[in-house]
């Protein structure tokens, strides 16, 4: 039977999600809770992408098989009976024995969070401490220049060779909260986002925020094609997978 399970994690105590020897990772604590439900034997898990070390997720997505028999209620509660206290299922599918939690997603969301009011020990490893101010009007004029279909070779990771770069930026916003106007959401719904994407495009956001660049600039970054000419990768912690969906 293969199941489908909505989950979130905090990331900061995870060395990423993809498993790796001697290191604790989110694909590890949850494949090992599998097999101990699934009769000790072994369980692959197949999420919709991998998260970096300290990123976190609110609706991450994974698929898997299991042996035995086992209703998707009593599957969630066994779950979370054994997860660490940082990881937690939140809805659990049967879904058809071809769903393929990463090849069939249709869009993801993503959402990074800045802080540029003061330092915040508080939400230190959930938002980005900036704690200056940032131009936010020419930011949110390069985040409509984001918005469409676009090579984002510039904004991947250096060293990460893909044969297509190009993808589909739906939507790309900006919001401050209402209760504290210092505290800023980038959100972020496109086709896919390849590794380091987003935290790429907010640093280049910060740096135009800066007065560094201007917001035009962000056409030309595009066409060079060359990670060098986007600005710095975001920290981590500010960054969440807010959501996948599936067609």
């Amino acid at each position: 039977m293969r199941y489908l399970i909505t989950f979130s994690y905090d990331g900061s105590s995870f060395r990423g999600y993809q498993k790796q020897p001697n290191r604790r990772t989110i694909q590890g604590e949850v494949e090992t809770v599998l097999e101990n439900i699934n009769d000790n034997k072994k369980v692959d898990i197949v999420a919709s992408g991998r998260t970096d070390a300290g990123v976190h997720a609110l609706n991450q997505k994974a698929h898997f098989d299991l042996d035995i028999k086992i209703t998707e209620d009593k599957l969630k509660k066994a779950m979370n009976s054994m997860l660490p206290d940082d990881v937690y299922v939140k809805r659990v599918e049967i879904v058809p024995n071809d769903f393929h939690a990463r090849y069939d997603v249709s869009c993801k969301e993503y959402v990074y969070k800045i802080n540029l009011g003061e330092y915040d020990p508080i939400s230190k490893d959930y938002v980005l401490q900036y704690n200056k101010k940032l131009d936010v009007v020419e930011i949110e004029r390069a985040l409509k220049y984001i918005e469409g279909t676009h090579d984002f070779k510039s904004f991947t990771k250096a060293d990460d060779e893909k044969d297509n770069y190009v993808r589909t930026i739906f939507s790309a916003n900006l919001t401050r909260d209402i209760k504290n106007v210092n505290f800023l959401t980038f959100t972020f719904l496109g086709t896919g986002f390849m590794r380091y994407m987003v935290r790429n495009l907010v640093g280049t956001l910060i740096e135009i925020g800066e007065g560094k660049m201007k917001s035009e600039e962000i056409f030309t970054i595009f066409s060079k094609k060359d990670r060098k000419a986007a600005g710095k990768t975001a920290a981590p912690n500010g960054l969440y997978l807010k959501d996948v969906f599936y067609r």
